[in-house]
């Protein structure tokens, strides 16, 4: 846990809706309590959603929280963490800066499961059409399109530009996602043959398990219409999702950490998904 004073960056890949209603509530509640050393940015390697990116631009990062009961009671909170969002733009330079940047001392993520092309014994693998582009773009001095192909070019230019350690958080719902993903990582390092970068990430990064869950439906227009005809709030892309949240999550951090236990998160130093989540 940081307790400097300077301004943090908390850089995120995957601006999905799950993100929206999960991690970056718990960093919009922190810094409900005055908090504000912390502030997200975010953006994504491909250019997928260019929808979401583009109403999160127009809304300079806010929007509309829903939460719906099972007695279906609606609640609403704006939410305000997300002081930055990075367009797509192929190459992906503007989230390389980002994650180079000496203030930024989280970077994390969630791709789903399928994302981080593990077999059950954590094998990368690396001939799959996917990673194997990866593999041949970042060899050329280019940016991949999976979490391995992005976060090793975003890490290289972290060591040459001496932006300083950084935590590597996986928020995606997978048993020991902190050890698989960076066990990933580091077979995708080792098969582009750079040593140098190897060494650097084994040195100067540190990968937290954690367990996350909340049910996040996907937004539909219908979403939108109700905000607009029943509450007067006109917002591009909202989030909805179920009452109940959780993170659990090692304290395993390289360049300190905002105070999410201030917010609810549960720090521990054991974290195993269950069954159910995984």
């Amino acid at each position: 846990m940081s307790n400097a004073t300077e301004p943090r960056v908390w850089l995120h890949v995957g601006l999905g809706s799950f993100h929206r209603a999960h991690q970056a509530l718990y960093l919009h509640m922190l810094r409900e309590t005055g908090d504000t050393q912390w502030s997200l940015a975010g953006g994504n390697v491909r250019p997928d959603m260019a929808e979401t990116i583009n109403a999160l631009v127009e809304q300079q990062g806010e929007y509309t929280l829903e939460t719906i009961s099972p007695a279906n009671e609606h609640n609403y909170i704006r939410i305000t963490s997300i002081k930055e969002v990075i367009p797509f733009e192929p190459g992906v330079k503007p989230l390389i800066a980002k994650a180079a940047d000496p203030q930024t001392k989280i970077i994390s993520f969630t791709v789903t499961e399928a994302g981080y092309y593990l077999d059950p014994k954590n094998v990368l693998d690396t001939a799959a059409t996917d990673i194997a582009s990866d593999l041949a773009a970042v060899k050329s001095g280019k940016a991949g399109t999976t979490i391995y192909g992005a976060l090793a070019v975003m890490l290289k230019a972290r060591m040459t530009q001496n932006g300083g350690p950084v935590t590597l958080l996986c928020c995606d719902n997978l048993r020991h996602n902190g050890d698989r993903s960076r066990s990933g990582l580091v077979q995708f390092i080792k098969a582009l043959g750079d040593n140098e970068l190897l060494a650097w990430v084994e040195k100067n990064t540190t990968s937290p398990n954690d367990m996350v869950d909340r049910i996040t439906p996907m937004t539909s227009n219908a979403h939108r219409l109700q905000l607009h005809d029943q509450l007067g709030i006109d917002d591009a892309w909202p989030v909805v999702c179920e009452p109940f949240i959780q993170w659990v999550l090692e304290d395993k951090f390289a360049g300190g950490r905002p105070r999410w236990e201030a917010a609810g998160a549960i720090f521990s130093d054991e974290v195993i998904v269950g069954p159910n989540q995984c």
